[in-house]
């Protein structure tokens, strides 16, 4: 059977929400709050690097030059509106990479990353999204975040449904894939796990290498919370492209107005890299980067 998460009520009981906000996204910001980790995650290894907080309601990952940590979902999802709150490590995070993506299994697998670049104390963490379809990855974005994210908390999503997929930075859209399959593109269809990761990146995260992870530093800390969930839960038989599902719902379809212009300027003034402009790795340019223009 598919399953929802849902906290729909709210919708039905609050008619009034914030103007740049959904009666939907508001619910999520603030849905959650009795879920524990244990409801809908497992760690899936470094488990003594894994401290549950507040009564499960935040875990703590950690690394030292003995092992990193990570935890993924009970279950695979199909769609969804999907996200995490993370703090990430601070003082010294050169070659530390904290992860928080979906992904399906397989050789022919299909991922959606966000990965956070930690670097030397006093230099902005750089956060890469990247996806893979079909086992091809290589498609990768780079941004400067426009704060600081070891300071606090921030929300970090994904919305995947039949139209589009979108990353989120807290409420600011910061990548847009459309779904273009009927003109040639490929778009992610597999069924996909949430995982989060704590781990050693410095033979590629820093400085493309060059700068190495600082043990001195040791151990080094990320905090999770918000482990609910608002996904369809893969099963044979339920249709998770259904409108049924708020995330499938005609105000997903496509950004609002305001959510482009934000989007807009996250492109001009924070995006350091785009593989769809990189000439020397793609002479000609991948499909969705042609129709998605």
């Amino acid at each position: 059977m598919g399953f929802v998460l849902s906290w729909r009520w709210l919708c039905l009981m609050a008619p009034f929400v914030l103007s740049h906000l959904t009666c939907a996204e508001s619910a999520m910001k603030s849905s959650g709050s009795g879920t524990g980790f244990d409801d809908n995650y497992v760690v899936t290894w470094g488990g003594y690097h894994v401290v549950n907080l507040n009564r499960g309601s935040e875990v703590q990952l950690s690394m030292d030059q003995s092992s990193g940590a990570g935890f993924s979902s009970r279950y695979s999802y199909d769609s969804g509106f999907f996200h995490m709150k993370i703090k990430l490590p601070n003082k010294n995070s050169a070659g530390i990479v904290t992860a928080y993506y979906l992904s399906s299994t397989g050789n022919n697998h299909d991922e959606v990353d966000f990965e956070f670049l930690g670097n030397k104390e006093g230099k902005p963490i750089i956060l890469q999204t990247n996806i893979y379809m079909n086992g091809q990855g290589g498609r990768e974005q780079r941004l400067d975040l426009w704060f600081d994210p070891t300071a606090d908390f921030h929300d970090y999503k994904v919305l995947w449904n039949p139209y589009h997929l979108v990353f989120w930075v807290d409420e600011t859209p910061i990548r847009v894939l459309k779904n273009l399959t009927r003109q040639g593109a490929e778009f992610p269809s597999q069924p996909m796990k949430i995982i989060a990761s704590l781990w050693n990146g410095d033979s590629w995260a820093t400085d493309g290498g060059l700068t190495k992870t600082d043990w001195s530093q040791a151990p080094f800390t990320a905090q999770f919370q918000g482990f609910d969930v608002a996904g369809c839960v893969t099963s044979t038989g339920n249709s998770c492209a259904s409108p049924s599902h708020w995330w499938n719902g005609a105000q997903y379809q496509a950004l609002k107005p305001n959510q482009s212009t934000a989007y807009e300027t996250v492109k001009k003034n924070y995006i350091t890299y785009d593989y769809c402009a990189d000439r020397a790795r793609y002479p000609t340019k991948p499909p969705e980067c042609v129709l998605g223009e």
